[in-house]
C-alpha cells in the first residue's frame, strides 16, 4: 500500500482532484479522521478529505483560519517533520485556545499532526491530519509514519501549488503555469519538453549524448543520474532533491525530481519525470528553513547539519544531542550523500553559502 500511496501522491501534483482521497489515506496512516492541504502565495488555496471538507470550508470562510496560531507555529519550525499540539502548547493552553475550544472540539476534532513547507518561490504549504478529540493526541509512531511520506508530499504539493490546484490541460500549459525552470524527461534523461523559463538556467545545463539532460555541476549531475536509476528500479528511496552549484561552488538552484505517475500521464504524456530547478536566493525564506528542509533530511540529520553549519565538531554535536559519536558520524555521511558534498568542510561551506544567498 505504501508504494501505491507514494505513486498516488505524485499523481496529485498535476491531478489535483486526486488530493482528497490521497489525504484521506495519509490520515488513516495516523489513525486520523481526514487530511488537509493549504497552500498560499498570493492567494489561499486548500483541499481536504471529503470527511472534513465541510468543516474546513467553515474554518476558512468564517475567519477561523486567520485566528489559528497552529499554522504559524508549523511554519516557524526548522526541522523537516510533522508536529503535534504538545510540541507547542500545554494541555491548559490548548484548552484555553478559542480555535480549539470553540471551533474544533464542537465539531468532534481537536488533535492533529501537521508540517509546514517553505520554498524560495514564496509558496507556503501546510499539510495536516485531523483526529477526533475523543481519540486523543497523535502518537509518536504515527508521526514517524507521516515523516516517511513528507518529502513526497512536499515535492508534489510544490507543483500543485504552482498550478494553484487547477488541472492543466496539457504539458505546455502545465510547464508555463509552473513559472519555474522545468524539464520533462524520459527514463534515460532525454529532454522531451521544457518550460519557458528553462532558458534562464542555461549555464547550468549541458546537452549530453542522445539528448540527455546533464547538469554542469558534476555532483548534481551524478545525483540526477542516481535518482533516475532509482525511479527505474521502483525504489522510493534515494536523493530526489539536491543543490545545483555554479562554477565557483556556490549553490544557485535546488533541483527536485518528481516522478510522473498514474493520471499525471494524461497531462505529461509518456514522460517519465519532471525536473524542477528552484532558485536558492529569496528574501521570502529564512536561510535555516532552506538549509534544513530542501534536501530530504530527517529531523536528526537536520540537527547534525545545523551543527556543522555552526562549526560544531561531531563530538560537540553528539554531546549536545545526547547520542553516540558513531550515530552522529553516520548521520553526517547521510547528509553528505543527500547534499552532494564530498567532505564535512564542503558541507559547511555549502550551508554557509546557502545562508548568505537567502537573507531572511
Amino acid at each position: 500500500m505504501h508504494e501505491n500511496l507514494v505513486d498516488r501522491i505524485y499523481e496529485c501534483s498535476v491531478v489535483p482532484e486526486a488530493w482528497p482521497a490521497v489525504l484521506d489515506d495519509v490520515a488513516q496512516l495516523a489513525g486520523s479522521t481526514g487530511g488537509l492541504l493549504f497552500s498560499a502565495r498570493k492567494a489561499l488555496n486548500w483541499t481536504a478529505s471529503e470527511r472534513i471538507s465541510d468543516i474546513f470550508a467553515a474554518y476558512v470562510e468564517d475567519g477561523w483560519f486567520g485566528k489559528c496560531s497552529r499554522r504559524l507555529c508549523l511554519m516557524d519550525q526548522e526541522s523537516p517533520s510533522f508536529f503535534v499540539e504538545h510540541d507547542f502548547w500545554s494541555d491548559a493552553e490548548i484548552d484555553a485556545d478559542p480555535v480549539y475550544r470553540d471551533f474544533f472540539r464542537p465539531r468532534g476534532l481537536g488533535w492533529s499532526a501537521g508540517t509546514g513547507v517553505q520554498v524560495p518561490t514564496g509558496d507556503n504549504i501546510v499539510f495536516s491530519v485531523e483526529r477526533a478529540y475523543a481519540d486523543g493526541p497523535v502518537e509518536a509512531d504515527s508521526v514517524a509514519r507521516l515523516n516517511t511520506l513528507r518529502p513526497h508530499l512536499a515535492r508534489s504539493a510544490l507543483v500543485s501549488a504552482r498550478l494553484q490546484h487547477k488541472r492543466a490541460q496539457g504539458a505546455a500549459e502545465a510547464l508555463a503555469a509552473l513559472q519555474l525552470p522545468a524539464f520533462l524527461l524520459r527514463a534515460d534523461g532525454e529532454t522531451m519538453d521544457a518550460s519557458p523559463l528553462a532558458e534562464t538556467v542555461a549555464p547550468h545545463i549541458v546537452n549530453g549524448a542522445r539528448g540527455r539532460l546533464r547538469l554542469a555541476d558534476r555532483q548534481a549531475d551524478a545525483l540526477l543520474g542516481e535518482a533516475l536509476a532509482a525511479l527505474a528500479a521502483g525504489s522510493d528511496g534515494g536523493v530526489r532533491s539536491f543543490p545545483v552549484r555554479d562554477a565557483l561552488g556556490a549553490p544557485q538552484q535546488v533541483a527536485h525530481l518528481i516522478p510522473i505517475r498514474r493520471g499525471a500521464h494524461d497531462v505529461f504524456g509518456d514522460s517519465y519525470a519532471l525536473l524542477i530547478l528552484v532558485p536558492v536566493a529569496s528574501h521570502r525564506v529564512p536561510s535555516a528553513t532552506l538549509m534544513r528542509s530542501l534536501f530530504d533530511l530527517t529531523p536528526s540529520e537536520a540537527r547534525v547539519a545545523s551543527g556543522i553549519a555552526r562549526g560544531d565538531t561531531p563530538e560537540t554535536i553528539a554531546a549536545t544531542g545526547g547520542v553516540a559519536i558513531s550515530t552522529v558520524r553516520s548521520q553526517i555521511r547521510s547528509v553528505l550523500e543527500k547534499t552532494g558534498a564530498s567532505r564535512q568542510a564542503d558541507l559547511a561551506g555549502l550551508l554557509a553559502r546557502i545562508g548568505a544567498t537567502a537573507p531572511g
